[in-house]
């Protein structure tokens, strides 16, 4: 086997393994997809100063987010379809971050439950929420959260609607996947991942199928799921959740620094400075393109962290430097699980951290601590 040195490889093994459809739905965005490419070029422009002769050998990666201390500063963020990617992805991404020491984020519409991967893991997780029409429906989500012992709530303010992703359109994406013959034809040539979907009965959205009302069957999930987004969502929605939920809360999707002086106010706990992966808007700029303005904004309120086109530890470390107190994952680590199951997580993780301890030591310095401004080159 190939030698797996950084996530590009896992991407590369992650792309020969798992059907198009759902691979594309992992590694795509929306339209012409430039603010999907920009999240990731943004990082190559940010320059560090390398430094010498300082006493780099006692050296911390460790980092707070929401008071914790965890390995790394970086979390597995909420995405869709996870055990998609692989058989049962959820529960093995979840167990691959508990045993890492970082956390993971279950999404609404994940294929394995909340009561799937609490029963398959040691230590609370996050839970990712979508405000959908149905309050009922999303009141009692949030109960199974919280009987879950769920410790942190992020609820995503980007998908009111959807955005305009080609590719699924064109594959047809649906979970479990249509047998359509393209698909078939596809699909046979993945034998790994179509052995792990026979040993499995997790094909569908597990925290929605059999709990949402008349929603029993593919059909069914398909007619919900269309007319379910709700364009009406206002920041009142979010006071609700956060009345309905009683716990830490985290809002995900922030673009702009007006948003972000709101949801400060709000006094939630964190704001994860996301454009969706740039699955949604085409054409707006890269999460780390607004990350200053946001941080100006919030003036210490609540924690602010990065998500989007992070796909290396000098990623993450450019992003502390530039003011971020956490980052998540979402790609890198669907990569390692589309190419290697639960030890393409871990080896995903052990990649990213490896990389940041060797830049921040580069850099002359001993704890992430101790990383800001001063790190970039300025020229």
């Amino acid at each position: 086997m190939k030698v797996i040195t950084c996530i590009e490889d896992l991407r590369v093994l992650h792309q020969r393994r798992v059907p198009r459809m759902f691979y594309d739905y992992a590694e795509s965005g929306s339209w012409t997809q430039s603010t999907f490419r920009r999240n990731a070029e943004v990082f190559s422009e940010i320059q560090l100063r390398q430094r010498v002769a300082k006493d780099i050998s006692q050296r911390s990666i460790e980092g707070q987010m929401l008071g914790e201390t965890w390995a790394m500063p970086v979390a597995l963020a909420p995405t869709g379809l996870t055990g998609m990617q692989h058989a049962n992805g959820e529960i093995l991404a979840a167990q691959a971050a508990e045993a890492f020491g970082v956390p993971f984020t279950l999404s609404t519409m994940s294929i394995c439950s909340i009561e799937d991967v609490a029963a398959n893991t040691q230590k609370p997780f996050w839970f990712q929420l979508y405000v959908m029409k149905d309050r009922e429906f999303i009141s009692a989500l949030i109960q199974r959260a919280k009987a879950a012992n769920c410790s942190a709530l992020v609820l995503t303010l980007d998908l009111q609607i959807i955005g305009q992703r080609h590719k699924d359109v064109k594959n047809q994406m649906t979970a479990p996947p249509k047998l359509t013959l393209t698909n078939l034809i596809n699909m046979a040539t993945k034998p790994r991942w179509c052995m792990g979907m026979l040993a499995t009965r997790r094909h569908s959205f597990g925290n929605v199928v059999g709990h949402a009302k008349g929603v029993e069957n593919l059909t069914s999930l398909s007619e919900w799921s269309a007319e379910q987004l709700d364009p009406a969502l206002s920041w009142d929605d979010v006071a609700w959740v956060q009345e309905q939920w009683g716990g830490k809360l985290i809002l995900k999707g922030i673009m702009d620094s007006e948003d972000a002086g709101i949801a400060a106010g709000l006094g939630v706990d964190a704001i994860i400075v996301s454009n969706h992966g740039g699955r949604q808007l085409d054409g707006a700029p890269a999460s780390m393109d607004v990350l200053p303005d946001v941080i100006d904004a919030v003036a210490g309120r609540c924690e602010v962290w990065l998500d989007g086109g992070i796909r290396s530890g000098q990623d993450v470390f450019k992003a502390k430097a530039m003011g971020a107190e956490g980052t998540l994952i979402g790609k890198a680590f669907l990569n390692g699980l589309g190419a290697l199951g639960k030890i393409g997580v871990t080896q995903c993780l052990e990649i990213i951290a490896k990389e940041l301890d060797l830049t921040m030591a580069f850099c002359g310095k001993t704890k992430l601590s101790e990383v800001g401004g001063d790190v970039i080159w300025r020229g």
